[in-house]
């Protein structure tokens, strides 16, 4: 009886810390965390275009809560996910081979196997690449999309 109840005690445990730890996940917005890591030194916390670098340099960066006001209300989803992912060009970002941000949004890089394609092609991660990539422009689209002007 006494195992029986130990059991139970145990069972109710971990349940009420996997519970806990849902909990604080779900108060984890993924977007905002990509923004702050990834853009806000130029463009702020609040994407207003006011970072802690944006006076340094030459183009002043853009204010990202009025996308949706200077596109007719419509927030431009698509044009925002490929300035971020470099296939439409913002000079201030520089080139897709050397953008602003590093190689955070380009899939074949950060991989110190890549040297050694044999390695490369066994990866069994290597099709995930492309798929974390998108995951966080999207996070960050849809973050931005969040924070628009009325």
């Amino acid at each position: 009886m006494m195992t029986s109840c130990l059991k139970w005690l145990m069972v109710a445990g971990v349940t009420a810390v996997f519970a806990a730890a849902a909990a604080r996940a779900e108060n984890i917005d993924a977007g905002k965390a990509e923004f702050q890591s990834s853009c806000a030194s130029c463009h702020g916390a609040d994407g207003k275009g006011k970072g802690p670098v944006s006076e340094q340099l030459k183009v002043a960066p853009a204010d990202l809560t009025v996308l949706a006001k200077k596109n007719n209300g419509v927030f431009p989803t698509n044009a925002v996910y490929e300035t971020i992912y470099g296939s439409k060009t913002i000079s201030a970002h520089g080139t897709r081979e050397m953008p602003i941000w590093g190689d955070r949004f380009n899939p074949t890089m950060n991989y110190p196997h890549i040297i050694d394609p044999t390695y490369d092609a066994l990866d069994p991660s290597k099709g995930l690449r492309d798929v974390v990539v998108r995951t966080r422009i999207l996070a960050i689209v849809d973050y931005l999309s969040r924070i628009q002007q009325k």
